[in-house]
């Protein structure tokens, strides 16, 4: 096994057993090292956002709805970053994109 996978399955294992922090120091790195990685900015994202570090999270989840707009999980977890930031009038454009991509909560 590699460094990168077992630091990736270190990853997966810390968000899995919700320590979401933990999970997104190791993640940062991973995506520093390959950043067109979609499933590993997602998971940063998501491991950002379930440690309330919204304001990373969102940077994230920016990047990876612009570079790939098609993904619709990544429009709901922005939307859902931005309603916790309070900002939920800003995520409803990408609450819909989700909803029209076939998305449901």
């Amino acid at each position: 096994m590699t460094d990168a996978a077992a630091r990736y399955d270190r990853a997966t294992f810390l968000f899995e057993t919700k320590d979401y922090a933990g999970a997104a120091k190791i993640l940062r790195d991973l995506v520093e090292e390959e950043p067109d990685q979609q499933e590993l900015r997602l998971l940063l994202a998501r491991s950002y956002y379930h440690s309330a570090q919204l304001g990373r999270a969102e940077q994230e989840l920016k990047v990876i709805v612009e570079r790939w707009p098609s993904d619709a999980y990544a429009h709901l977890v922005l939307a859902r970053t931005l309603q916790r930031a309070g900002r939920a009038e800003e995520g409803s454009r990408h609450l819909a994109l989700a909803e029209a991509m076939g998305l449901t909560e």
